[in-house]
């Protein structure tokens, strides 16, 4: 045991020997997860930003910015010039709309409306925004339309003493439009389908589960490296004139990686809980196993692998390119239901598939541990089949 905890403090102490080891260990880890998390599937509001400045401020302009914050594609952010203007200039803003002084029922009756509305040259938000502009103020414009005709029967039944009369009869009927319209009856029945969506997803769970497994596979399957740089160094040849043995050395060198990886997985759970606030804390003996059969098939992997390549850089490049197409392909980036049937049948040999299927199962169902038995065997499966195939090629040159 003494030799076994020798090796694996040895291993340890190389491995963060360089500060760039803490980029990939932890830094990069909980970059991508955060990215991800809240870039893939966010239920936030997703309308374009459209800044108003309402110079008017009357009961018309306030129509006009409320009919427009009930739009699907932009969103009303009220501000004055000055601020709009700047970020206009900035192209933070895509566009910019104005509402000059004058803009009330007396300039509507007299069809003397006007809006400003900035753009960005070439910007497809400004082309959107526009048009949510054109729909909201064509309301007004029907609307102008019916109180005018209205105003005008009127008059001819009995004409109006004066202008004051006249557009006070025109408000009124302006108003009773508006009434009515707002009233109209629904023509379109719109039925929802109440059968239940079998694809179960949280952009927070898929991105802390799939960056966990993501990043510790990589420097698992790396330990094939490790054998390369022994192998080159001419550490395994020493290792003969001792008396320890060729499964001391293995045992202390896989279980170094293993122990590594779990600190890693406990950390990245940790911030999942912290920050993402995702419930990895609901099956926590289920997530145990999870965690130890997962390290386990990617040890297994990279000592297999280390029994093929040659150099510690051909090992590198392999672990890397072989850890993120697993990744992708196993689920741990988008969601494997996003992908065609074939491929999601293909991807079941990869070990990366059954850890990214057990995690989600103790998350976003809840699943125990005879929940997540299935994937746990069939991680240990890979474990004994790579570790066999390893310990059989293994050699000290």
């Amino acid at each position: 045991m003494k030799k076994i905890a020798a090796i694996i403090l040895k291993d340890t102490l190389v491995r963060f020997a360089s500060p760039s080891e803490w980029l990939f260990f932890i830094l990069l880890p909980i970059l991508f997860t955060v990215i991800l998390g809240s870039s893939t599937g966010s239920m936030s509001d997703t309308r374009i930003v459209l800044p108003v400045v309402d110079k008017a401020q009357t009961d018309l302009s306030a129509q006009l910015v409320a009919a427009l914050d009930k739009s699907s594609s932009v969103r009303v952010v009220a501000e004055d010039l000055t601020k709009a203007q700047s970020a206009f200039d900035s192209r933070r803003n895509s566009a910019v709309l104005i509402i000059p002084a004058g803009f009330n029922l007396d300039a509507q009756s007299k069809n003397s409306l006007s809006l400003k509305m900035l753009q960005q040259p070439n910007n497809m938000d400004a082309l959107i925004s526009a048009q949510a502009v054109q729909t909201a103020a064509s309301r007004f414009s029907s609307l102008n339309d019916i109180a005018n005709q209205s105003t005008a029967a009127a008059e001819k039944v009995k004409p109006f003493a004066n202008d004051s009369e006249r557009q006070a009869y025109y408000a009124a009927a302006f108003k009773q439009a508006q009434t009515s319209l707002e009233s109209a009856p629904t023509r379109l029945t719109v039925t929802e389908g109440n059968t239940v969506d079998q694809v179960q997803y949280d952009p927070r769970a898929n991105s802390s589960a799939g960056q966990l497994i993501t990043w510790v596979f990589i420097p698992l399957i790396g330990l094939s490296g490790v054998f390369a740089y022994e192998r080159q160094q001419g550490t395994l040849r020493r290792l003969l004139t001792t008396p320890t043995h060729k499964a001391t050395f293995l045992v202390g060198t896989i279980s170094a990686q293993v122990l590594t990886a779990l600190v890693q997985m406990s950390l990245l759970i940790g911030f999942g809980i912290l920050v993402l606030h995702v419930n990895w804390g609901q099956q926590p003996l289920a997530l145990a196993v999870m965690m130890l059969a997962s390290a386990l098939a990617a040890a297994a992997l990279g000592t297999m692998l280390g029994t093929f390549v040659k150099t510690e850089g051909q090992a590198s490049g392999i672990s890397i390119m072989l850890g993120m197409t697993m990744a992708l392909l196993g689920g741990c980036w988008y969601p494997l239901e996003l992908f065609p049937l074939a491929v999601r049948s293909a991807v079941k040999v990869l070990p990366t598939t059954w850890a990214m299927q057990g995690l989600l199962d103790i998350l976003l169902r809840g699943g125990g541990v005879a929940a997540i038995l299935p994937e746990a065997g069939v991680l240990l499966g890979f474990a004994a089949l790579f570790f066999t195939i390893g310990i059989l090629r293994f050699r000290y040159e």
